[in-house]
């Protein structure tokens, strides 16, 4: 029986969903976490510390000398992963071009030093977002460097803007536990939609599982996800220099193995821009909507078979269409219930609902929060039908937060039209 190694942050919404596919496939499993509990039923946990990744490597690789694979759940253990790998002697990502992926600004200037295509940019210390914004002209993006999940990101539309948004991102990065003056990354806004390449690295050769559209624009001043459906439905031109873009930047970082998620900009004019790159999968449980082959294995056994080195038995879609609404936060508050699921769950086409928040919890909404109440899942013979069912289901979920209620008008006017 062959051992995998999981690491996976104590906050991952993903860890039971790596669990499972282990089981299916009959693995030992070691779960290498930062949570002083057990998150998730599991034979083996290893506790460890996400914040020093050379010792949680070093952690990983005495507990589990004879794993065949160690695989990170969230760009939390992608460092500890790559070095615990690397250690064990596994088939891994060099432990630098992990680290890039994990900081913005050096994401950045490898992608630059390489010519692949991206936005205009600029490293800010403390007090320069104004000089840097105006340097590279309104609107620009400022976004700390380590943090995800949209978390601390702001447009900026003029120099009136710039001063309140620096100020505002240094004080998430206080509270994130990161140190207030690092450097900010201000890059140049591009217009355009945006798509998602899911992917798998074969001895560097990129291997695609998902074309993701994102029907919603993100155009600030907060760049909440919300919706995500496949297959996509731009140009067949446009998907393949999308997908190409991809592959250069995974290239440009040194990324060889493993899965990718790449985010790219289609500008209206001019061509695909690179957004972001990292050396995981697609995050939240925004997974579950993808599922591959006859026999419908999950995006999470799929990633498992490749670090095994076990060749995938069929990566086709398993639907012919399937999508996620992300549902977001609109208020920032108390979260006390979420209405009308049952009834969204009877909607033509949706799957399922999960919310991923209990009642009675604080919740934060962008750019400070990091989280969504939950999931609504849906599939159909196409990707606009299963875009009308998702927004359906936007419409009648009703969020209360602080006894305020949040309805079409809260939900579903928090998706950009």
């Amino acid at each position: 029986m062959k051992t995998v190694v999981i690491v996976a942050g104590c906050q991952s919404y993903r860890t039971a969903d790596f669990v499972a596919a282990a089981t299916l496939l009959r693995l030992d499993t070691l779960i290498a976490t930062d949570a002083a509990a057990p998150i998730v039923d599991a034979a083996g946990y290893l506790e460890i510390d996400l914040s020093d990744p050379a010792r949680a490597a070093e952690q990983i690789a005495t507990a589990a000398p004879d794993a065949d694979a160690v695989v990170a759940v969230d760009d939390e253990g992608v460092q500890a992963a790559a070095l615990a790998a690397e250690a064990l002697d596994l088939v891994h990502n060099a432990p630098e071009a992990v680290a890039a992926t994990r900081d913005k600004l050096a994401t950045r200037r490898l992608l630059a030093a390489a010519g692949v295509p991206q936005p205009d940019f600029a490293a800010a210390d403390p007090g320069e977002v104004l000089e840097a914004a105006a340097r590279l002209g309104y609107p620009v993006v400022a976004k700390p460097t380590g943090l995800s999940a949209s978390r601390g990101v702001i447009r900026i539309d003029g120099a009136v803007d710039a001063a309140r948004a620096e100020t505002r991102i240094r004080a998430i990065l206080g509270t994130a536990g990161h140190e207030p003056d690092e450097p900010l990354l201000v890059e140049r806004y591009v217009p355009g939609n945006e798509v998602v390449i899911e992917g798998l690295l074969i001895d560097g050769e990129l291997q695609i599982l998902a074309v993701i559209d994102k029907p919603d624009p993100l155009e600030g001043p907060f760049f909440e996800e919300t919706m995500f459906v496949t297959p996509s439905r731009l140009r067949d031109q446009t998907q393949h220099e999308a997908v190409a873009l991809a592959a250069e930047a995974a290239t440009a970082i040194g990324l060889a193995t493993g899965p990718v998620h790449a985010e790219v900009r289609i500008p209206p004019t001019g061509s695909a821009q690179l957004i972001e790159i990292a050396a995981r999968s697609i995050g939240g449980l925004c997974g579950r909507s993808l599922s591959f082959g006859l026999l419908g294995e999950s995006l999470e056994v799929v990633i498992l078979r490749s670090a095994l080195g076990i060749d995938s038995r069929d990566t086709a879609p398993a639907q012919p269409a399937t999508g996620v609404l992300m549902l977001p936060i609109p208020a920032s508050g108390t979260f006390t219930g979420v209405e009308n699921a049952d009834a969204v769950e009877a909607i033509s086409g949706i799957t399922g609902v999960t919310i991923t928040i209990p009642k009675g919890r604080p919740v934060l909404a962008l750019p400070e929060g990091d989280r969504y109440l939950g999931f609504v899942f849906a599939e159909g013979l196409t990707a606009d039908t299963v875009e009308e069912s998702l927004r359906h289901a936007a419409a009648a979920l009703v969020v209360t937060i602080d006894g305020e209620e949040l309805t079409s008008e809260g939900i579903a006017a928090s998706l950009p039209e």
